[in-house]
């Protein structure tokens, strides 16, 4: 079992330039998150959700404030975090095998113990026997299980996922939020999930973090005191579900945000 991270950002601020002028686009963010914890962040379109996970991962510089993984700054990319995207990025001409172990590619240890770790995480995402096959020869939901095992293979200390299910269809999303709690749970890691989907919050998170827009502000952060695995049609689901909606429902920007699907990155 992995070793889970603990996540302090505080007082964040992020502005871009945009044809010479600033544009913030993150303002006075502050989330701590503790080990093994699932955090599910939801907001609608320019509210900044994506560019604090990128910020997360190393991918965005250029900020003020602080961004601690277990009391250190975050600088640039690290093995310590693992990150999924809407796209699952697999080259095409790399077996399955072959694509997880790119993330080994700059961790320590003997190739015996890479190979080892490879197949033990293809067996974990539910991969077993297609070891061999290519990226076309999959669905989209299995090359999205090989996407997680790649992201998961180095053993990170936090999983970062960026919409991960976004582009699949609704019973492949269902069944592989299902199969991502239960990941989750085996490697016993720290995890963010940024989605349009509040369904899928409130299914996989412990806390969900709600963000409003231009800037980017943490609007309100909801408890999710439900026992796993969650039952979508249960009322106490329906309760969590409705409740982070409505902060969704007075939205004053032309564009509308009160259905999960309608949530933009």
């Amino acid at each position: 079992m992995s070793h889970a991270g603990t996540i302090e950002i505080k007082n964040l601020n992020k502005q871009y330039d945009v044809k010479g002028k600033p544009l913030k686009v993150l303002d006075n963010v502050s989330l701590s998150i503790k080990p093994g914890e699932f955090v599910s962040i939801v907001g609608s379109s320019g509210c900044g959700k994506s560019t604090l996970l990128r910020l997360l991962i190393g991918l965005e510089s250029g900020y003020e404030g602080e961004i601690l993984l277990d009391g250190k700054r975050i600088q640039g990319t690290s093995l310590d975090r693992g990150i999924v995207f809407q796209e699952h990025r697999l080259f095409p001409w790399l077996t399955v095998e072959q694509n997880v172990g790119l993330g080994l590619l700059n961790a320590p240890g003997t190739q015996a113990a890479k190979d080892k770790s490879v197949q033990e995480h293809i067996a974990l995402v539910g991969l077993k026997g297609f070891e061999k096959a290519y990226p076309y020869q999959l669905s989209g939901g299995m090359s999205q299980r090989v996407a997680i095992a790649r992201a998961l293979v180095n053993r990170p200390e936090v999983l970062l996922l960026d919409e991960p299910f976004g582009a699949l269809d609704a019973l492949t999303r269902s069944h592989l939020q299902q199969e991502l709690q239960r990941i989750w749970q085996a490697e016993g890691i720290t995890a963010i999930l940024v989605t349009h989907d509040v369904e899928e919050a409130v299914f996989l998170g412990d806390r969900i973090v709600v963000m409003q827009p231009r800037p980017g502000r943490i609007k309100r952060i909801v408890d999710v005191p439900l026992a796993r695995t969650r039952d979508r049609g249960s009322y106490e689901f329906a309760a969590i579900k409705d409740d982070v909606l409505s902060e969704f429902s007075h939205h004053t920007h032309s564009e509308s945000v009160n259905t999960p699907q309608a949530l933009a990155a």
